[in-house]
């Protein structure tokens, strides 16, 4: 049975910059409340003429440059977001027509901000059944488009931006090793975007509510939900694979709020310096947050051959999950 190496990875993030001190001219707020709850400091936003495949893209096409794999080669585009270009064709049919990708099938996968990890399952389980050798897996959020811009509790913490990864049917040992995915739906309302779909069409009286907004209820409940699941989640896949906390060599969580990715790394036992995190420039990018990330350690040097990394994430759903990978 083959096994799904990641063999490229690619990262983008739009060239504006929104920082704490342009949000408190927006709502009541000031940066040190904003950093002193999030971590965050700026992040990056959308130009009025791109949108979330624009992201995707540039990510795909630096993934794919890395990994010397020319785009009419690819088996599979999987694209993880919340903010689609338009509900349909999906955004990975745009991303694949841009990059001439003439043989790989393409779709959207929405799983909020767990959407890599469940990406990643996918891919893994198409390279190992041998139906696919190469699978570029996407996180591409423009939440931006999707922000209410007068909600103080919500509007200081998403940004823009898009992470890519090149899996590749590969022998031995490299590669990933386990995933464990869960959801709870009946919580479904604590983190949610309620207009613009079947239940609530996109009207004037749903646009006058900001229904087609992201809204969150309960940042708290949200903090303890996120810590525990990505907790349960890391130790479980863990376990499956006959692995150590100890072991690992880097965790990668998704970058939601630097208190949880604190707070789980000190539930799972690690050193500050095994916790990736790149919250404070780029602020929570949902389903980009870990593919970003991980691109910027791979580029930094702070991934080597050989190393285990963990990846833990969760989101509206809810969705959680983790993924174990042998670099």
């Amino acid at each position: 049975m083959p096994v799904a190496r990641i063999i490229g990875t690619g990262s983008h993030v739009p060239s504006r910059v929104l920082s704490n001190v342009e949000i408190e001219r927006m709502v009541e707020t000031s940066d040190e409340w904003i950093v002193s709850r999030t971590g965050i400091r700026e992040r990056h936003i959308v130009a009025e003429d791109e949108a979330t495949s624009d992201l995707a893209y540039q990510a795909a096409v630096k993934a794919l440059e890395m990994a010397r794999v020319d785009p009419a080669d690819l088996d599979m585009i999987l694209l993880a977001t919340i903010s689609p270009d338009m509900v349909f064709p999906a955004t990975a049919c745009i991303v694949q027509d841009r990059l001439g990708a003439k043989k790989a099938g393409a779709l959207d996968i929405e799983a909020a901000c767990s959407g890599f990890v469940y990406g990643l399952a996918v891919g893994d389980g198409l390279v190992r059944s041998g139906a696919m050798r190469h699978v570029l897996v996407i996180g591409a959020e423009a939440l931006s488009r999707i922000v209410n811009w007068q909600d103080r509790n919500t509007c200081v913490l998403f940004g823009d931006g898009a992470g890519a990864v090149l899996l590749s049917a590969s022998e031995g040992e490299r590669g990933i090793l386990g995933s464990h995915l869960r959801s709870d739906g009946s919580k479904g309302q604590i983190l949610m975007v309620p207009g613009g779909g079947s239940r609530h069409p996109c009207s004037q009286a749903v646009l006058d509510a900001k229904m087609n907004t992201i809204q969150m209820a309960g940042g708290n409940e949200v903090f303890k939900l996120a810590v525990r699941a990505m907790e349960e989640a890391a130790l479980e896949v863990l376990k499956r694979c006959g692995v150590a906390i100890e072991e690992v060599s880097l965790v990668i969580t998704h970058q939601a709020n630097l208190r949880i990715i604190n707070a789980l790394g000190q539930r799972l036992g690690l050193p500050e310096e095994k916790v990736y995190h790149n919250i404070a420039r780029v602020g929570n990018t949902s389903a980009a947050s870990i593919p970003l990330a991980l691109d910027e350690a791979v580029r930094a040097g702070r991934v080597t051959e050989g190393d285990l990394l963990l990846f833990a994430a969760f989101g509206g759903g809810l969705t959680w999950g983790a993924s174990l990978v042998r670099w």
